[in-house]
C-alpha cells in the first residue's frame, strides 16, 4: 500500500509540474518546444528519483505511461516534420551514424563506404574531423561513452571490412587504439549497457563474435556457433532485478550477469548468448536471407514487450519481431521489396483502437529507397513513408536535438530522424 501511494504521488507531482509548466508557456506558441523539454525533465527526474517501474499496477501504468509519452505522439511527426539539416562531404554511402553530447556542442559521427569516419556539428552543419586510417568500407561507428565519462576523452568507435576496430580521438585528430584479432570482415559493433559502456561486442564474416575490455584492450570471449556475422546488439541495461542495482551487476568475470548478446548471421539466424559464459541461448528461425540488423527492445519503451523483444530487418525484405521469453516469432511486417538495411525502435507511439491503449512506433530503411514506419502491435499497413528515390537511403538513428534558440528550424515535434544515404546525411524533425 505504501508503494502505491507513492506511485500516486509520483503521477499527482508529474501533473501538477506539467500544469504549472503550461501556463508559463501558454503566452507564447513558438515556446510550445521548450515547454514540452522541460516537462520530459521533470518527468525523467521524478521517475529516477522514485524509482517507478512500468507493470506492476496494470492501469496506473497505462495512465504513467499515456502521460510520458504524449510529447512524442508520431501524429506530430509525421504531420509536421520536415528537413532540417543536411550533411555533405563523404562521397559513397553513409552506412552508419551516431549522435552525442560533448562538451555543450551535439555532434554526428559517421561511416561511409568511402573508407572514412566524419565527425559533424549539428548546430553548424560542418564537418569537423574526417578520419581516414581504415582500407575498406566503414561499416559502423559509435561514440564511446566510457572513454568521455572515465578519461575525458572524446572518442569514436569504428568497424570496417578490413578486419579491424580503431578508436578516434576527436580533440587530437588521431587514432590511438587498433582492435585487429577478427580474421575479416566486420560488421556492426556496440557498447554494453552497463558498467559505463566499458565492453565492446563486434561481429564478423570470420564467423565470431567478440567481446573487448576497452579500458585493457584485452579480448574476454569469443563466440564461436554461428554463421558469417552481419550484426549485433547487447542487451539494455536492467532496470534492477534486485533492490540493490551494484549488486546484482557486480556478479561474474565482466560485472555482466543477466546481460546478453543477440546476432544476426548470414544463415539466415538470430542467436542470443550469454555475456559471462559465451553459451547459446537461444535461436530464432524464420527470416529467408541474411539478417542486416537488429535491436533489443528497451526498458524505457513499456508498451509492446519492452527489453523482451528483438526486431530485426532482413535481406528477404521484411522486418519482424521476436519474443524473447517465449522464443517465437510475434510479428512480421511487410512492405518494402528490397533489402531491409537497418531497423530501429522509435521514440514514437501512436494510439491503436484495436488495443486499446498506445502502441510504440517501429522504422525500417531499405534498398528500395524508403523510409517505413510501423505500429509495433499490427502488421498491417505502414503508418508512414518517406521515399528517398532521389538520394537512397542506408542508415538511420533517432535523435533529441536541444534546440538552438539562434535557429529558425525549430519544429513542434521533439524528436528527430536522422539518416544516411549516397553522399549526405539528412536530419528530419
Amino acid at each position: 500500500m505504501r508503494y502505491l501511494n507513492k506511485k500516486v504521488q509520483t503521477f499527482w507531482l508529474l501533473n501538477h509540474q506539467k500544469k504549472k509548466l503550461k501556463k508559463k508557456t501558454k503566452r507564447n506558441v513558438n515556446s510550445t518546444i521548450i515547454e514540452e523539454e522541460e516537462i520530459q525533465t521533470v518527468i525523467q527526474h521524478w521517475i529516477r528519483r522514485l524509482k517507478i517501474k512500468l507493470g506492476w499496477i496494470q492501469y496506473f501504468d497505462k495512465i504513467v505511461v499515456k502521460y510520458a509519452t504524449n510529447f512524442f505522439m508520431f501524429e506530430v511527426f509525421r504531420s509536421s516534420s520536415k528537413l532540417l539539416k543536411t550533411f555533405t562531404g563523404h562521397t559513397d554511402w553513409v552506412s552508419s551514424i551516431d549522435y552525442s553530447t560533448l562538451d555543450c556542442g551535439q555532434y554526428i559521427c559517421s561511416g561511409s563506404f568511402d573508407k572514412k569516419v566524419c565527425v559533424w556539428d549539428v548546430d553548424t552543419s560542418q564537418q569537423i574531423r574526417s578520419f581516414n586510417g581504415h582500407s575498406s568500407d566503414v561499416n559502423c561507428v559509435k561514440f564511446s561513452s566510457y572513454h568521455y565519462y572515465n578519461h575525458h576523452r572524446n572518442v569514436i568507435c569504428s568497424s570496417s571490412g578490413d578486419s579491424t576496430i580503431r578508436f578516434w580521438d576527436i580533440k587530437k585528430n588521431q587514432q590511438f587504439q587498433i582492435f585487429n584479432e577478427h580474421k575479416s570482415w566486420i560488421g556492426n559493433i556496440e557498447f554494453s549497457s552497463f558498467s559505463g559502456g566499458r565492453y565492446l561486442c563486434s561481429g564478423s564474416f570470420d564467423k565470431t563474435i567478440r567481446l573487448w575490455d576497452v579500458e585493457t584492450s584485452k579480448l574476454l570471449n569469443v563466440f564461436n556457433e554461428h554463421g558469417g556475422v552481419w550484426c549485433v546488439d547487447m542487451s539494455p541495461l536492467q532496470s534492477n532485478i534486485s533492490n540493490n542495482n551494484s549488486e546484482s551487476n557486480s556478479i561474474g568475470v565482466i560485472g555482466g550477469s543477466g546481460y546478453t548478446i543477440c546476432s544476426g548471421s548470414w544463415d539466415n539466424t538470430i542467436c542470443i548468448w550469454d555475456i559471462e559464459t559465451a553459451k547459446q541461448l537461444t535461436v530464432f528461425k524464420g527470416h529467408q536471407y541474411y539478417v542486416k540488423s537488429l535491436k533489443y527492445g528497451s526498458n524505457e519503451l513499456g508498451i509492446g514487450g519492452g527489453a523482451n523483444t528483438i526486431l530485426s530487418g532482413s535481406f528477404d525484405s521484411s522486418v519482424r519481431l521476436w519474443d524473447i521469453r517465449s522464443g517465437q516469432q510475434i510479428q512480421r511486417f511487410n512492405g518494402h521489396v528490397n533489402y531491409v538495411y537497418a531497423v530501429e525502435y522509435s521514440p514514437f507511439v501512436v494510439n491503436n483502437i484495436e488495443v486499446g491503449g498506445s502502441s510504440n512506433v517501429i522504422c525500417s530503411v531499405s534498398g528500395d529507397n524508403t523510409i517505413l514506419f510501423w505500429d509495433i502491435r499490427s502488421n498491417k499497413n505502414k503508418l508512414h513513408e518517406i521515399n528517398e528515390k532521389k538520394n537512397g537511403v542506408m542508415s538511420l538513428k533517432f535523435l533529441q536535438l536541444r534546440k538552438n534558440k539562434k535557429s529558425n528550424n525549430n519544429s513542434g515535434c521533439s524528436a528527430s530522424l536522422c539518416y544516411g544515404s549516397m553522399r549526405s546525411i539528412y536530419i528530419w524533425g
